[in-house]
């Protein structure tokens, strides 16, 4: 008996949990796949100026949750918060913002210091996808369409919605930030004290606070509709339209302003009910600006990210894992005929076990606890005649075939 438990949240990934997590994963990977998407994978650490210059000094990623550390060289590295960063940066190093558009897809595991609630891990996972170089809303459409997809093909669409917002351009942004920062201050008593370091450094930040008595200053806060440039709501609209003829139903939350300072135009989350008060499954937006934080040129780029733990929860049933087929020898000497069979079986690609000790009735009942849809038996008199007793544990049915045609009749 021991004592070790997992760290402080984190979590084993074993069984259904798994069996979860690899289809999220899967899942994504293979409709991202379908837009084009292609799988980049980054380092877990980098550089902790990839994230310090880039996620902005007043998120709470960067001020209160980011896992950083001198290395034994005495840099200061930072494990990755969060998979956008890296995926730019990774652009630049690798020479690739002449080559545009990239279309990338990530899954991995991501790291902060935060309280451990449902589905928040402080190491967990996640699929994103970024759609670097295109700067047009249709960009916005296909990346959230992609998305929707994957919810649809995960079975869990039915139960999130589509929550879209305008962070507009920077001209937009200059003037509504100085109406926030106009607001806020007239009512700087009721913030909080992160709010309050916020407010001149930047004040839109203040609309995602979780503190009740900012939510309750937040509620009359002005909203930056009539700030927009004509621009940035042609832009908005016509992402609204879009969505419409990919056929992803939404609703306008004027509030969503994303966690993260590089963006700016769209900004969106799909929430659900079901997971209580933390309800975002996936968000994202567009960061026109962070290619150029990390040593690029300046670059338009929209994407998102969801948490792999967090749509594994909404799934109604893990995925069953593949039941086996199970070789019975019956007898020393059919052993080497069985192992042979065995490994017929799995180059054919079909799961398939050993029934290892006891009599016959003691490895049946082994193969059914394993959930086997068939049992191969193997005796000396079968192997005179070159079969084995097929038995379908579905139908009860059991038949004598040819050693060599049993892989092709199980395929």
């Amino acid at each position: 008996m021991t004592d070790l438990q997992p760290a402080r949240g984190t979590h084993d990934l074993i069984g259904d949990d798994l069996r979860r997590h690899r289809h999220v994963a899967e899942t994504a990977r293979r409709i991202a796949g379908t837009y084009g998407f292609d799988e980049w994978i980054t380092p877990i650490f980098e550089d902790t100026r990839v994230f310090s210059r880039t996620l902005g000094e007043t998120s709470d990623v960067v001020m209160k949750e980011m896992y950083t550390f001198d290395d034994r060289g005495g840099d200061s590295v930072t494990l990755r918060p969060e998979g956008t960063a890296g995926v730019c940066r990774a652009l630049v190093t690798n020479g690739l913002t002449q080559s545009l558009p990239q279309k990338v897809f990530y899954a991995g595991p991501m790291f902060r210091y935060e309280r451990p609630q449902k589905g928040r891990y402080r190491q967990f996972h996640q699929i994103g996808v970024e759609l670097i170089g295109p700067s047009e809303p249709l960009a916005d459409a296909e990346a959230i369409a992609c998305g929707w997809d994957i919810l649809k093909a995960l079975g869990v669409a039915a139960d999130t919605i589509l929550e879209i917002n305008t962070l507009g351009d920077k001209e937009s942004h200059a003037a509504y930030r100085d109406a926030l920062i106009a607001y806020f201050s007239a009512h700087q008593g009721a913030l909080s004290k992160d709010s309050l370091t916020r407010l001149e450094r930047n004040p839109m930040r203040i609309l995602d606070s979780k503190d009740e008595g900012d939510r309750s200053v937040v509620a009359d806060a002005p909203t930056i509709v009539p700030y927009l440039t004509d621009a940035a709501a042609a832009f908005y609209a016509q992402l609204k339209d879009h969505l419409g003829r990919f056929g992803v139903p939404f609703r306008e939350n004027p509030r969503i302003v994303r966690g993260l300072d590089y963006y700016g135009h769209t900004a969106f989350e799909f929430v659900t009910l079901k997971l209580g008060a933390q309800g975002t499954v996936m968000a994202g937006g567009r960061y026109d600006g962070l290619v150029a934080e990390m040593g690029g040129p300046r670059t338009p780029a929209v994407g998102w990210a969801a948490g792999i733990e967090r749509l594994g929860m909404l799934m109604d049933a893990a995925p069953a894992p593949p039941a086996p087929v199970v070789v019975v020898p019956i007898g020393d000497a059919a052993e080497a005929t069985a192992m042979a069979v065995l490994q017929s079986l799995r180059a054919a690609g079909i799961r398939a076990e050993m029934g290892y000790r006891g009599n016959l009735k003691r490895r049946m009942e082994r193969a059914n606890k394993l959930g086997a849809r068939a049992t191969v038996i193997i005796g000396d008199n079968d192997i005179a005649a070159g079969v084995a007793q097929v038995k379908d544990l579905t139908t009860g049915v059991q038949e004598a075939i040819a050693l060599d045609a049993i892989a092709a009749r199980l395929s």
